[in-house]
């Protein structure tokens, strides 16, 4: 079973991460723009960012056979400072026209604050002028208010909402997102968020319509292998296989390819893995470790987790 993870920030991760994910049946994946941890002060340190990637990590992930994209925004964090803020905006046009940026995102509301109302509508207008799908961050703290909020200036806004994935649902907030013709996204946490067993139960409830389910694995205590081990344990547990196949892989294509920019042949048709190769000087090699090397009729067939 093939499966895609559209929400994984790797930039904190390690290969060790890309090689089990490869192992595990990933073939694509989606790294959203977000806050890294501790406040950026200078707009120069966000472009950096963005450019790793856009680039690097890309390039990393191509190395274990794994196809990279992103999405590209100011997060509602970082929103709530309006210097940094203003900075940041004037260089996202670029990067968001940049090869494999699929959507804006991930943007929306953090504390609610009136400059994150600001920037989450002029990213939503930059979205819908680029057409592109957008990805909404729910706020961690009273997050059935602030996922209401964030469809309603979508609406306000004139967003089609099947070019929206309103991300980090859990049982408090999936009917009316569903109800409001939204995609609804599921971040797979080991003990926040949303767990996979109670992502199965949401599954079994609800079906697949419009369902995304996402590691959204980061620097924190997280798995990258969240969408893996749910579709595994959905089967287990009598989901239908059609279900799985939708909710861990079909819907990503579906929203995300609205970009041009995320393509099936891109990984049913995949490039050579050489790892000899370069990116700007610098290879994933360390130690003299041997390379893999591997021909598009080498590389082998992907299989479902089953650790």
């Amino acid at each position: 079973m093939m499966l895609i993870d559209p929400h994984a920030h790797m930039i904190s991760r390690t290969t060790d991460d890309y090689e089990a994910m490869a192992a595990a049946g990933i073939v694509a994946l989606i790294e959203p723009a977000f806050w890294v941890g501790q406040p950026r002060t200078f707009v120069g340190t966000y472009v950096d960012y963005l450019s790793t990637i856009v680039g690097w990590e890309r390039f990393r992930a191509g190395q274990f056979g794994i196809r990279h994209y992103c999405t590209i925004g100011l997060n509602s964090k970082e929103a709530n400072n309006e210097e940094l803020a203003e900075g940041v905006m004037e260089w996202l046009p670029r990067f968001a026209l940049k090869e494999g940026v699929v959507a804006i995102g991930e943007i929306g509301y953090d504390e609610q604050t009136e400059l994150e109302d600001r920037y989450f509508r002029q990213q939503l207008t930059l979205a819908r002028e680029l057409e592109l799908p957008v990805m909404i961050h729910t706020p961690h703290r009273d997050k059935k208010r602030g996922t209401s909020r964030s469809m309603d200036v979508c609406d306000e806004m004139g967003m089609d909402p099947s070019w929206v994935v309103i991300d980090h649902n859990n049982e408090e907030t999936v009917a009316e997102t569903l109800q409001r013709g939204y995609w609804a996204g599921f971040s797979i946490y080991p003990s926040t968020k949303m767990g996979n067993r109670r992502m199965v139960e949401i599954l079994k409830q609800y079906g697949a319509e419009r369902i995304i389910v996402d590691s959204a694995c980061d620097w924190g205590i997280s798995d990258a292998l969240g969408v893996a081990k749910t579709a595994k344990l959905a089967l287990e547990s009598g989901v239908p296989a059609e279900t799985v196949h939708r909710v861990c892989y079909a819907h990503a294509l579906e929203v995300y390819g609205k970009s041009g920019q995320m393509k099936e042949s891109d990984w049913l048709e995949p490039a050579a893995i050489d790892q000899r190769t370069l990116f700007e000087g610098n290879s994933i090699l360390r130690g003299g470790r041997e390379p893999r090397i591997e021909l598009p009729d080498e590389r082998r067939s992907q299989s479902l987790y089953i650790d």
